[in-house]
């Protein structure tokens, strides 16, 4: 394998180590890049086994390169037992045979690149497999072992050892403890899971563990990715003695509270020396954060000058359709931010959470997408980098009905924690076709290892295409704006204007975005428009407003947005749940 990435076919000069043209090597291009996240078990299967691979997401690359995003952030597809959907590592280095080979990963990367694509893969540090060689060794030499000590072996508490070490409980419910069997058949010591039973913690105290992640970031990096999302990022280091919290439902604290297995100061040290090992490699290669913190200001610590490039907005995540509230998270999101001149991410849906077109339904589902359309444009119109989960841009709810003989988020068959209903948000995608698998897979009537629901044939990239009215033609005429549009992207702040009780406008402007105006950055002519104002009414009724400008998009129809917007003189009315781009 190699980290050079072949030329395109035209007459253009590409870097020999990132195969991109000189124009697309933009300075800082992560402060304001849309990241699109492909869940690969879901996105394309190539060979019809009802599961997708790498081969399947590099032949939909140009469905990501019209889109108009800029990076493709994929999942874990490392060999795995897949005992959490591929977070149970086994082999770092190694691609699962389910998602194809190294060779299809190292095409991959040249495919995305020769489009103009950068490639962010997941890396999982705080815990692997069961499976891992590593563990499997520590555990078939006993306590002797100096294996162990690359993780949390601990011995138990009781007379005879038989209770856990303390009272830490598992994301996915239940102990965070399971207590091994030594080789002679007896009750051995506990070892620490966070997660799932087959996903032991690392200690990263121990240097082995410190340098064989610095090795496999190196050999990510050397066959050409541009970036890492850093799972569970909070998590690598634990409070010194590894002290009890307390109580129980210790779950409902995760990002709201302080706990002694999350946020320790400790793990800075380590994403100190990861940036500098990332900033060796051409290309401005980086890392995101998947942190769940008390508080924004927590999250920003990681995105310090010399640590990470960005940090997992959950806050903004999980703020409702308020838009007070939304107000005062954009501020404090922003704010935070600027004091480490980091950019602000922003994103509605992942692979971990209730799709939005869901979430924001309140039971009503045609209420539920046009929020999440409306949803969308704010935040694509907010300064910073935005993240889109695959499958959003065509307006997929979440599957709420799946059989539960189908189901495989572990969380599920355990007793408390999560609520379980990952599955949801994880159905494979619809591309064509008018029934199951929708042109998922190569077979007409192939199977998908998620059942999809019937009637998303209506919802399929196929079916969308060139209709002004689709969730895709949204996507694309937004993403697309944004990109020319000298006020959009990047920045620090927003200037809020006046707004009736339940409607949030502000301006974007060419100066707070750090772009030259008439679209410099691209080339392209951007009407000679200095200014974006963003409307948005969160309430369930129309209101009016001084008309700030000429409507460029809106939220109801990715064309012709004017003939939606009623009013009379200087004044305009906003459907409820809406939200409109202006010139102005």
């Amino acid at each position: 394998m190699t980290q050079h990435i072949t030329g395109p076919a035209s007459g253009s000069v590409r870097s020999a180590d990132t195969g991109r043209t000189a124009a697309e090597e933009r300075t800082d291009w992560w402060r304001d890049a849309v990241i699109y996240q492909v869940y690969p078990r879901s996105f394309a299967d190539s060979d019809g086994d009802g599961m997708g691979d790498l081969p399947g997401v590099t032949a939909r690359l140009p469905h990501l390169r019209r889109l108009g995003v800029d990076a493709v952030w994929l999942s874990p597809f490392y060999s795995s037992p897949q005992a959490d959907a591929g977070y149970d590592v086994a082999d770092y280095r190694v691609v699962d045979p389910v998602f194809g080979t190294l060779a299809d990963a190292d095409e991959l990367v040249r495919r995305a690149h020769a489009l103009g694509l950068r490639v962010i893969v997941d890396i999982v540090p705080n815990h692997c497999s069961d499976r891992h060689e590593w563990f499997r060794e520590a555990l078939a030499q006993g306590p002797a072992s100096a294996l162990r000590d690359r993780f949390h072996f601990r011995p138990g508490r009781g007379p005879q050892g038989e209770l856990p070490p303390n009272d830490w409980e598992s994301v996915f419910g239940g102990p965070a403890w399971t207590r091994t069997t030594d080789p002679e058949g007896t009750p051995g010591d506990w070892y620490l899971h966070l997660f799932a039973p087959e996903q032991p913690d690392f200690d990263w105290e121990h240097p082995a563990v410190r340098a064989e992640f610095r090795s496999v970031l190196r050999f990510w990096l050397d066959l050409g990715v541009d970036g890492f999302r850093v799972d569970v990022a909070h998590g690598l280091v634990k409070a010194a003695g590894l002290p009890d919290v307390g109580h129980a439902e210790q779950v409902k604290l995760l990002g709201a509270a302080p706990v002694p297995y999350f946020d320790q100061d400790g793990v800075h040290e380590i994403y100190r020396d990861w940036r500098v090992l990332l900033d060796g490699y051409p290309g401005e290669r980086i890392a995101v954060a998947e942190a769940w913190t008390p508080t924004v200001e927590r999250s920003a610590l990681y995105l310090r000058p010399d640590e990470l490039h960005q940090a997992f907005n959950f806050a903004y995540l999980t703020t409702g359709w308020d838009a007070a509230a939304l107000r005062a998270v954009i501020d404090r999101s922003l704010d935070a931010m600027n004091t480490v001149s980091a950019p602000a991410t922003w994103v509605l849906s992942n692979h971990d959470v209730v799709r939005h077109t869901t979430r924001l339904a309140d039971g009503d589902p045609a209420r539920g997408l046009r929020r999440a359309r409306a949803a969308t444009l704010l935040m694509l119109a907010l300064p910073g980098s935005a993240y889109l989960y695959q499958g959003e841009e065509l307006g997929l709810p979440e599957v709420t009905d799946l059989p539960d003989e189908v189901r495989q988020d572990p969380a599920f068959f355990r007793g408390s924690g999560q609520e379980g209903t990952r599955d949801g948000c994880r159905v494979p995608l619809p591309w064509s076709g008018t029934r199951p698998p929708f042109g998922f897979g190569p077979a007409e009537d192939g199977p998908s290892w998620l059942p999809q629901p019937a009637d998303w044939g209506r919802l399929t990239v196929e079916a969308q295409e060139g209709d002004p009215a689709s969730t895709l033609e949204l996507y694309r005429a937004a993403l697309a704006l944004r990109r020319d549009h000298p006020a959009l992207g990047a920045g620090r702040s927003v200037q809020w204007l006046a707004a009736p009780e339940g409607v949030l406008a502000f301006r974007r402007t060419a100066a707070d975005a750090g772009r030259a105006a008439g679209g410099a950055d691209t080339g392209r002519d951007a009407g000679g428009a200095q200014g974006i104002v963003v409307t948005v009414n969160l309430t369930d009724g129309p209101v009016t407003v001084p008309c700030p400008g000429t409507a460029v998009l809106s939220s109801l129809k990715s064309r012709v947005p004017a003939a939606d917007l009623a009013g009379s003189g200087s004044d305009v009315v906003l459907p409820p749940d809406s939200t409109v781009w202006w010139a102005a």
